[in-house]
């Protein structure tokens, strides 16, 4: 969270291929002169729209870095650590959980181990992004810098490989920017700043995150699926280590997809008996005739 990926209009595509002569699974090619030259495809999201979502993503959580340097600060690291790890890691779900233990006094190793497990939730993101974005060769090295949740929530929905690109590319910018100016505000201004906790900034990443995943839990198979996973990550943030919860709540995919096909074979026997007693006693009754 095996699924069945449905790619947006335009993935499977050569970069360079004119729309219509699609060759991932399940393209139509379209016949010449279907659409004009440089037309949109059907189902186009406007770029400006595009851009639009992209930079409220990435305002709005990127302001949550005043949160990340003031709790730095507070952790004991030095106004060059501190920018430093936004500059690096640059994914504040780790961040939070590495400056949060340090400053609850836990060890430093085991605070970076949490950060690390809880950060491996990305590269199962770029899987998937690398599929959607297909970007040159040259240009993945610095794209994966950019592969976080905010990124992957604006990407995914996005109708054509042109809209998720440019979705991708303004969301990280502007994240990855605002990210690292608010992370060097809010250290500087750590004393000025006071407790986060009264400002709510650190509730804005997960809000934001929760407002783009609602949406595309559409069927009842991936609701169930998502309030599976947040009982479990609930129910084992007080046994195991941070970040340990995320990355074990993802077996609540496979334990839905198991439960949903046992289900769905179980009712495929039950119909298939049905029928063939209905057969039976049809052929009963037309013998005593």
């Amino acid at each position: 969270m095996a699924e069945q990926i449905t790619l947006p209009e335009g993935v499977g595509e050569s970069a360079d291929a004119p729309h219509g002569n699609a060759v991932g699974p399940g393209a139509q090619p379209a016949a010449d002169g279907a659409r004009p030259h440089g037309a949109e495809p059907t189902g186009a999201k406007p770029d400006a729209a595009v851009v639009r979502d992209a930079l409220g993503v990435g305002i709005a959580v990127g302001l949550s870095g005043f949160a990340f340097g003031v709790t730095s600060a507070g952790s004991g690291l030095s106004l060059l650590q501190t920018c430093a790890l936004s500059l690096a890691v640059f994914t504040g779900a780790s961040q939070f959980a590495l400056v949060g233990a340090l400053a609850a006094g836990g060890n430093p190793y085991t605070a970076a181990a949490g950060a690390f497990f809880l950060g491996v939730r990305n590269s199962f993101y770029g899987l998937r992004l690398s599929q959607l974005l297909a970007l040159p060769r040259a240009l993945r090295p610095f794209a994966a810098q950019w592969v976080i949740d905010e990124t992957t929530a604006v990407t995914l929905p996005q109708p054509t490989r042109r809209a998720a690109r440019i979705g991708f590319a303004v969301t990280g910018l502007t994240l990855y920017v605002l990210w690292n100016l608010t992370t060097l505000l809010g250290a500087l201004g750590a004393e000025a700043l006071g407790d986060t906790d009264t400002w709510g900034l650190d509730a804005a990443s997960p809000a934001v995150f929760l407002a783009l995943l609602a949406p595309m839990l559409k069927s009842t198979t991936e609701r169930v699926t998502a309030a599976l996973a947040v009982l479990l990550a609930l129910g084992l943030l007080p046994v195991v280590p941070a970040g340990v919860p995320v990355l074990l709540s993802a077996l609540a995919a496979p334990a839905v997809l198991f439960l949903s096909g046992r289900m769905k074979a179980t009712g495929g026997e039950a119909a298939t008996k049905k029928k063939h007693t209905q057969t039976s006693t049809q052929t009963s009754t037309e013998e005593d005739r």
